[in-house]
């Protein structure tokens, strides 16, 4: 009995370290962006107003929805560099359908179901061809891209029906921006998916461990494919807000998405060798980000000194991760 009792006693000494790692890691992005806020709100009287809040959540609700698709693919230890040539490959090819007068909900479909394919080949190039997700998605890259700027001759595509901005620019109630509408019911359906479903849950199982994940009889190729495929699918819908916002597609939108995304995955909280990572998390990353962005806007701070500072950040993330699981 003595024993027994020591056993549990040891069992829980061990367990407080790992419960005091997963609070510290849960409200760490938090408290940042809280006190990211505090010195913003002291040092300029603009940041505070209701008119600059909304900026910045219309500003970070794009990155927002390619960071949760980017979420997907960290947790399962992986990374998909293409993410910010899928947005405008999505764009332009929707923008195209609707300068050709195809019905408005159909080109969106079209430009959203264009990210998913692009996202599905990134699956099955890691899954079957067995590339590194850093090579394969780079490829990518480099193929969406080049097709956004065949597609439109390198010119940006205008003259897209009114109707279609209203994605883009319609308020809630008047107030609230419509990207931010939907980035939070986007962020609220993912979050669902990636901690009750039985999807999620094999994601967060290959991140760990993959090969006890496979060993486990979770089909861990099919799992790969659909995560590539669901951050293709919230590039597509990024790429379409972002196009409805300009009432244009330009090839070159998108542009360094990949490492904002990446960014604020990180900043979030989520660790780059998977198994770790919350949606919620990459929410506040992101706005972090973007906070950052504004801040130092309104401090008429320079745009190189912004990327420095951002690049820090992400730094500083990373080696709390790594000090974290020490």
């Amino acid at each position: 009995m003595k024993i027994a009792a020591s056993s549990d006693a040891q069992t829980v000494a061990e367990q407080r370290p790992n419960r005091l790692s997963q609070t510290i890691q849960r409200f760490a992005a938090f408290s940042g962006l809280i006190i990211l806020c505090i010195f913003f709100s002291v040092a300029s009287p603009h940041f505070l107003t209701t008119n600059n809040l909304l900026t910045v959540a219309l500003q970070t609700s794009i990155i927002a929805i390619v960071a949760i698709g980017q979420t997907f693919v960290i947790i399962k230890a992986g990374i998909d560099l293409s993410v910010g040539s899928i947005v405008a490959i999505s764009g332009v090819v929707a923008a195209q359908m609707m300068s050709m007068d195809v019905p408005i909900a159909i080109a969106i479909i079209i430009g959203i179901g264009i990210g998913m394919v692009c996202g599905f080949i990134n699956g099955v190039v890691v899954a079957w061809g067995k590339i590194p997700p850093f090579i394969s998605t780079l490829g990518m890259m480099g193929i969406a891209r080049g097709a956004a700027f065949v597609i439109t001759d390198g010119i940006p595509v205008s003259g897209l029906p009114q109707e279609f901005g209203f994605i883009g620019r319609a308020e809630l109630f008047g107030v609230i921006p419509f990207p931010v509408v939907i980035m939070t019911i986007i962020a609220l359906v993912m979050g669902f998916v990636l901690k009750k479903s039985r999807f999620g849950r094999n994601v967060y199982a290959i991140g760990s461990n993959e090969e006890a994940a496979y060993l486990s009889g979770i089909k861990v190729n099919r799992t790969k494919i659909w995560v590539y495929t669901v951050s293709g699918m919230m590039c597509g819908i990024a790429g379409i807000i972002l196009t409805s916002r300009l009432v244009s597609a330009q090839p070159s939108a998108g542009t360094l998405y990949e490492l904002d995304a990446i960014a604020a995955v990180v900043i979030g909280g989520a660790s780059l060798m998977g198994g770790v990572g919350t949606v919620l998390g990459t929410i506040i990353g992101a706005f972090i980000m973007g906070v950052l962005r504004n801040g130092l806007n309104l401090l008429n701070v320079s745009p190189f000194w912004q990327q420095i500072a951002i690049g820090a950040v992400v730094i500083l993330a990373v080696y709390i991760d790594n000090f974290r699981k020490k």
